[in-house]
């Protein structure tokens, strides 16, 4: 059973959260923004569900901190708000948050979003340290069809072993890519199995993968 925090002043809301997510989730929450930070460098979640309008604290800010501190910033942040709109929802992805789900909340599509992210970390070792961080990288394998392709690709977030990653390319579970750096020139890495695969997000797939052949230079070493 996976972790959630939940940072919302609105009590019934989190009443609201409790009973409908509490059967996936263990649930720790708060009212009291300030409080989110240290709740969540000590129960270190699998996810925080954060509302941005509450009294004399903006969401943006604690948005900004999550998804910058090096302790919290491998933990998808899912801003739950009732504003919505494109400027929002573009602010909201330019500090790091990883969805936003306006209010009145539609719990079959939150659960779905929390199942996706508890799946795509479980590709990494909770012992290592992930960093969200955007790499350019390409991959060279067969695809789900039987064909091969080259294909660029980015990160979301990287650790020493492994990284989530999106790309254009329909990949199988279990299969295995080669994988090159290219932000100077083109470096061959090593290569990498799919994990975990989420083809819901066409037309890029979303992959966790696990180096089992390290060649050349990493981003983390």
């Amino acid at each position: 059973m996976g972790k959630l925090l939940i940072v919302d002043d609105d009590e019934a809301l989190r009443r609201l959260m409790r009973l409908e997510l509490s059967d996936s989730h263990e649930i720790v929450d708060s009212g009291e923004p300030e409080q989110g930070l240290a709740l969540a460098l000590e129960h270190m979640p699998d996810a925080i569900l954060l509302d941005l309008r509450m009294p004399k604290y903006s969401g943006y800010e604690l948005l900004q901190t999550f998804t910058s501190l090096n302790r919290t910033q491998s933990i998808p942040v899912i801003v739950v708000s009732g504003e919505g709109g494109s400027q929002t929802k573009e602010h909201c992805q330019q500090l790091g948050a990883a969805a936003l789900f306006e209010k009145p909340i539609d719990f079959d599509a939150l659960r779905k979003c929390l199942n996706k992210f508890s799946q795509a970390r479980q590709h990494i070792p909770r012992t290592e340290v992930r960093v969200r961080l955007r790499v350019q990288l390409k991959l060279r394998g067969t695809d789900k069809h039987g064909v091969e392709f080259e294909e660029s690709a980015a990160t979301e977030n990287v650790s020493l072993s492994g990284f989530l990653c999106s790309c254009p390319a329909e990949l199988s579970p279990d299969s295995v890519v080669q994988v090159f750096l290219t932000a100077a020139g083109t470096e061959y890495v090593g290569k990498a199995k799919i994990i975990h695969a989420d083809s819901k997000s066409k037309p890029l797939y979303r992959y966790g993968c696990r180096f089992i052949e390290k060649q050349g230079p990493w981003v983390l070493g």
